[in-house]
């Protein structure tokens, strides 16, 4: 079985004592790739060095929407040179936030638009964060155009599931799902078309149900691919090589 964790926040400093470790248990797992999306200018450097060749580990390059404290607007030029220089698999992680606490929506805005634009000229796919703005998310990205990513953690309605696949996108499903009431999220999972489908741990953030609690990682991930098959009636490992080849040909491993 091999198992690609589309969104996991290996960088994060929670790793810092157990890294080697969690990587570890993570391929023990049948994780064989990962995906590191970054949060602001700060966090690429230590993404990159973490993703070397043959690691299974790969880099994207991003200014997250809940981070604008740290985010500066040379930061822009800056992620072009970075795409140019090192080519990640994608941008991101990017995206809006306008859950209560979240701040600077224009500036927000600003970002997002700029690094879907960079996202476009560089022909590289998107890592979306929207939490509490789907709708303006999915508007922009239809206007923006010729753009292909996933929708992280997606929470959203069925109709905005439905939106996203009609623009090409995919949904990132994680821990969320593995609870009892996350019953929309669930049925959604359970009819959309396989195509669509990605696997993620946003570890160490959103652990699992048999996890709660506790720092995530992605050796769980293990826990989303076999709730997802059971909701679906269908193989683990079927699961597992659909949303690899997903993953695969989103990100062209």
């Amino acid at each position: 079985m091999t198992i690609t964790d589309s969104h996991v926040h290996l960088d994060d400093a929670r790793f810092d004592t157990d890294r080697d470790a969690v990587i570890e248990r993570a391929r023990a797992a049948g994780v064989a790739w990962q995906v590191i999306p970054g949060t602001c200018a700060a966090s690429w450097p230590h993404i990159r060095a973490l993703c070397q060749p043959g690691s299974g580990l790969f880099p994207a390059y991003g200014m997250h929407p809940l981070f604008m404290d740290r985010h500066h607007q040379d930061d822009i030029s800056t992620l072009s040179h970075w795409l140019k220089t090192h080519r990640p698999l994608a941008v991101g992680e990017i995206g809006l936030d306008f859950y209560e606490g979240s701040h600077d929506p224009e500036g927000q805005r600003t970002y997002f638009k700029q690094q879907l634009k960079l996202a476009r000229e560089f022909d590289l796919p998107v890592i979306v964060h929207a939490r509490a703005a789907m709708d303006e998310v999915t508007s922009i990205l239809r206007r923006t155009g010729n753009l292909r990513g996933v929708v992280h953690s997606f929470s959203g309605s069925q109709q905005q599931a439905e939106q996203l696949w009609k623009i090409g996108f995919h949904l990132g499903i994680g821990g969320p799902v593995t609870y009892q009431r996350a019953q929309r999220l669930r049925r959604i999972v359970t009819s959309m078309p396989i195509e669509h489908l990605l696997l993620e741990s946003d570890a160490p953030d959103q652990p699992g149900a048999s996890h709660r609690g506790e720092r995530n990682e992605p050796a769980h991930i293990r826990d989303v691919l076999h709730c997802i098959a059971t909701l679906r009636g269908e193989d683990a490992d079927a699961i597992a090589s659909a949303t690899t080849t997903n993953a695969q040909r989103l990100f062209g491993f």
